[in-house]
């Protein structure tokens, strides 16, 4: 029986009087990989702040392999094993896509203590650089390593961002709209990436394009309004009455 490795319980966050998220209590199991859908403005992103550690909850309380985390950094949360990906590809066009992964890699490391301090010292350090290659080969672009980032199309620095992610050598990868802006034969590159991804990570992923989602996750989780509505089977969650009123009305509709 899989062991639950990130979790909420009764998770809130508030903006301004607005309720962004309200009292989630959520489970992620070790292997599993789940996706996480939900109108514009639903709080999914928030959500994912929460479990990051951008945020920190108003009320209740994130797990980590059952222990608190809810104080604990975004940065410290790295370092034990939980990594993400945002909506926005945030990658530095002036460097090579090596020059990339080893500065995340050397910038979220245990011994780096001011963003002051960095610098490139340690580039040519064979094992980090292995690392960095093998994410980069797990992503399907280790033969575009030396090539300026801005050189990249914009589905290739998506698969530069998620390398990077994996990189970290994370336990729990969180995915943030990754076919955010990509074009079909992208969002069928990055699709396949994640499949070959399933298994050897836990995997939870926000997105809008359900029926892209539909045959890489697990388990579907449907936030609204802050709340979350529904969650387990995906074929069966997107069946669920009080879901497809939230997308698409009160129209009566066929479900399969």
């Amino acid at each position: 029986m899989a062991n639950t490795i990130l979790s909420t319980e009764n998770a809130s966050k508030h903006f301004d009087g607005l309720v962004a998220v309200n009292r989630i209590t959520y489970e992620l199991q070790e292997g599993e990989s789940a996706g996480i859908i939900g109108p514009n403005g639903a709080g999914k992103s928030t959500f994912f702040n929460l479990l990051t550690g951008f945020f920190r909850p108003d009320e209740g309380s994130v797990f980590y392999h059952g222990k608190d985390i809810t104080k604990m950094p975004s940065y410290e949360r790295v370092n034990r094993g939980i990594a993400r990906t945002f909506q926005l590809v945030s990658v530095f066009d002036t460097m090579t896509v090596l020059e990339n992964m080893m500065l995340a890699r050397i910038r979220m490391g245990r011994n780096y203590h001011s963003k002051f301090r960095f610098f490139f010292k340690n580039v040519r350090h064979r094992a980090l650089m292995d690392e960095c290659l093998k994410a980069l080969d797990m992503m399907g672009i280790s033969d575009k390593a030396e090539i300026t980032t801005s050189d990249l199309s914009y589905g290739e620095k998506r698969e530069l961002e998620i390398a990077l992610a994996l990189s970290l050598n994370p336990k729990v990868l969180l995915l943030d709209e990754p076919f955010a802006g990509l074009s079909q034969v992208e969002i069928i590159n990055i699709s396949n990436v994640i499949k070959k991804l399933k298994g050897k990570f836990s995997i939870a992923v926000v997105e809008h394009k359900i029926s892209k989602l539909m045959e890489l996750v697990d388990k579907l989780y449907v936030i609204n309004e802050g709340e979350l509505i529904c969650g387990g089977n995906p074929e069966k969650v997107i069946c669920d009455p009080l879901v497809r009123e939230c997308y698409w009305g009160k129209e009566d509709m066929v479900c399969y």
